[in-house]
């Protein structure tokens, strides 16, 4: 397949966030960006859904936009067929090198609040004393840290108490970097992920099956998890409410996720 650009619009795959990013606040899309979406499509580009949830709390947005394409899930660890409603990959976290990951980060930052996503399309969240969800994710409670570890896991989300999010995510990256990926995905969300994995290893493999490539992708996102995927695609746009450390990296700045970003990108390349 050839790697051109799409006629009448220069990428041919077109890899956006959900949250923050294609989402509103309310988890809508709007019309606006429903229709240079589909436009974009018209002209020969393919849409990809690259976010940190997993498929358990996607399927219902894809279905919801009538969306039959591949999605990456769980920050990269899931490729998942949303048109089939089947997982197509999943990569699921070292149990043992996770526990480690946590031993070392209390060690030095002190007791953490846990939560768990559990692998597979049913996967439950697993929500532990302290742990403020949020969002409308529905979550499962739990009292026994030991009750993480019974089922395969894609990722433990963790909080502290006093800690910034930026602050647990450095500090987290600086005792345990070597045993787990840490991943800052939004307010109040910092993940442990498999070792090497990130939303740029997954949107990779699902380019793959669509016989595309890095150089033909733009990438939309809002938070430093978008990070890796921006490196990854050609050109990486950060929705005006992003987190700085991704606007710093971004080839370009667009308008908030309220205020149709990725509409106002497309439009302009659609000419």
């Amino acid at each position: 397949m050839s790697t051109s650009a799409a006629p009448g619009f220069p990428y041919r795959l077109i890899a956006t966030d959900l949250d923050g990013t294609l989402l509103r606040s309310d988890e809508s899309v709007s019309q606006r960006t429903r229709e240079a979406l589909a436009a974009a499509t018209a002209a020969g580009a393919a849409h990809i859904v690259v976010t940190g949830r997993a498929a358990p709390w996607t399927r219902h947005i894809l279905d919801d936009l009538g969306y039959n394409g591949l999605a990456v899930c769980a920050q990269g660890a899931q490729v998942y067929d949303a048109g089939e409603h089947r997982l197509l990959t999943s990569v699921t976290l070292d149990r043992q090198l996770a526990g480690v990951a946590l031993a070392k980060i209390e060690a030095e930052v002190g007791p953490l609040y846990l939560a768990a996503s559990r692998d597979g399309l049913d996967g439950e969240v697993l929500v532990g004393p302290g742990y403020a969800v949020t969002g409308k994710l529905p979550a499962t409670p739990f009292t026994d840290a030991s009750d993480l570890w019974t089922a395969p896991l894609n990722k433990i989300y963790i909080q502290h108490p006093t800690l910034t999010d930026d602050e647990l995510a450095e500090a987290s990256r600086q005792a345990a970097g070597g045993f787990v990926n840490v991943a800052m995905a939004g307010e109040g969300i910092v993940e442990l992920l498999p070792l090497g994995l990130s939303k740029a290893t997954g949107l990779s493999l699902a380019a793959r099956r669509l016989g595309m490539k890095a150089a033909d992708t733009i990438a939309f996102g809002d938070m430093p998890n978008d990070i890796p995927m921006f490196a990854w695609s050609s050109y990486g746009v950060a929705m005006a409410n992003a987190h700085e450390e991704l606007k710093s990296v971004a080839d370009e700045v667009t308008s908030s996720n309220e205020g149709d970003g990725i509409a106002v990108v497309l439009e302009r390349l659609l000419g």
